[in-house]
This record gives structure tokens, sequence and C-alpha cells, in this order.
């Protein structure tokens, strides 16, 4: 486990930080290319991608603390709640927190929320897994105890989360953990791909953040299983489970058949490229008619 990547200014910069940023520059990316198959524009992009970061980053955050106060708030200074930088936040708070940004900004712009959702999903299950790399580096969201010798089974050492949570008999690392940070890595990069190509040739609008609800729900619901940083429970299932099972899969049911209803098909590359339409050529260099004789 590597916390920090490099120093700036004699000020530590966390790896987690780095991947968060690298995630969040390639989703940008991501729908920069990917825009015209939403008829969006580049400054919808930007406007999109910048809405989702703050919203999202302040989302994560406040779940995070309010879901782990007991833990690792109470007692401590204030400023501990903007640590950010040293890792602490929880997805399905910034899934929430920029969604509803999302929304208000359709709606003040008079976008189609569902092509929205839908250029958003590929790029934030890209940024997503960005996001779980650092998640490993930083030693959070760390899984729970994996058999003695269990193939990639991870040991993190003295003085990490893991290691408090789940200590070695050594004293310096912890028990074998499963790498469930690297396993959802691994599953947002193939959801990712995967929402890709079905942008490509869907003609029905909300069908791929309806695809990116219910499979994530799938994925998360099933990781949590294999998570060791969770103690409290409701309905003997984590917080994200409670959320996967009750708010995410039946949002992705309602998106998938009821969006599409009675809506026209989605922009195409070949019809709109969500770019202005170019200016007619000046008067002077139109041609001219001939006029056929009489």
């Amino acid at each position: 486990m590597h916390q920090i990547a490099f120093t700036l200014f004699s000020h530590p910069i966390h790896w987690y930080g780095v991947c968060i940023a690298v995630g969040f520059l390639l989703a940008t990316g991501l729908m920069l290319q990917l825009r015209r198959y939403a008829g969006m524009s580049r400054d919808h992009v930007f406007d999109i991608a910048m809405l989702s970061i703050f919203s999202g980053i302040i989302g994560a955050r406040v779940f995070f603390v309010i879901q782990f106060w007991n833990e690792q708030f109470a007692g401590r200074p204030f400023s501990a709640v903007f640590r950010i930088d040293k890792g602490g936040i929880v997805f399905y708070g910034g899934f929430i927190a920029a969604f509803a940004s999302l929304c208000i900004y359709a709606f003040r712009k008079k976008l189609s929320i569902r092509l929205i959702l839908d250029l958003a999903a590929p790029a934030i299950a890209l940024g997503h897994a960005f996001g779980r790399i650092g998640c490993f580096l930083q030693g959070c969201c760390f899984g729970r105890c994996a058999p003695e010798n269990f193939p990639g089974a991870v040991r993190f050492p003295a003085g990490s989360m893991p290691f408090h949570r789940y200590p070695g008999p050594d004293g310096l690392h912890s028990l074998p953990l499963y790498p469930v940070q690297l396993y959802e890595c691994a599953l947002n990069l193939l959801l990712s791909a995967l929402l890709v190509i079905l942008l490509r040739k869907n003609r029905k609008p909300g069908r791929i953040a309806a695809v990116y609800l219910i499979a994530y729900a799938a994925i998360r619901f099933t990781i949590e299983f294999f998570r060791g940083d969770h103690t409290d429970s409701f309905l003997h299932m984590t917080p994200s489970q409670n959320i996967a099972l009750f708010v995410m899969l039946p949002l992705g049911i309602l998106v998938y058949f009821l969006f599409p209803l009675n809506a026209s098909a989605s922009p195409h590359p070949d019809e709109e490229s969500g770019d202005p339409d170019p200016a007619p050529a000046p008067a002077g260099k139109r041609k001219k008619r001939k006029r056929s004789g009489k």
C-alpha cells in the first residue's frame, strides 16, 4: 500500500486524490468522444462534468461522515471532516448529489435528462474504476478476511485501516483480505466498455442509464458480501446493499420500462452532432441559377 504519490511544496499528495483526478479527466474525455451520440455540445459536456465532480464530492463526503461519524470523527477536531485528501467518500452519496444537480441543470437548460444520463453512465463507470484504485492504495473500502493462501489476497501494513480491523499475528500486517477494490475496479471497466458499445447502437433515450443502474446495483450488492469495513446493517444488509436493492435497482427498472415510452429516438451522429449549425455561405458566393430559354 502506497498512500503518498509525491510531495508538492512540502505537502504530501496522496495517490487517492491523484486517482480521483485521473478518473475525472478520463471520464470527461470519454463524454467528449461520445457526446454526438447524445446530441450534446462541448459546452454541455464541460458543464455536466464540473457539476458532477463538485456535487458528487460534496455528497460522497457528507454520506461518509454521517455513516462513519462514531468510528472516525467523534472526538476529533472538526477540521477532520474536510480532509478528503486522505480518503473517505461514499459512492452512493456522490451519485445521489450528482443526479440531483444534473436534473436541475437539465431543467434550466431545457435538455433531456435521459440523454444526459445516457452520456454520463459509461463515464461514471470509468471514473469509478480509477477511484477504486485510489481506495486500494489508500487502504479504505477494504475486504473481509480471505481464506489462507487465497489467490490474490492482500495484507495491509500496520497503521492502516484494514490492520486496525483485522490485525495479523505478526503485528506488522493485517490478515489476508479480499482485494474488493480491485474486483470492483475491473467490473466497472467492463461495465463502462459495455455501455459505450450500447450507446453507439442505442436509439431509445434512457436505456443506457437504466442498464447502468441495474448492472451496478447487482455489482455493488454482490461486492458488499466481501467488504470488511462495515459494522452497521439494516435487514441484515449493509447500507450500500440496501441502497442497491431498494433504490438503484427499482430506479433502473423504472427507467428502462418507462423512459422509452412516447420518446423520440435519441440523436445519432449522422443526424445531429450537438454543435451549432454552420453559418450559411455568404450571399456573394452563391451560384446563380441559369434561366431556361423560351
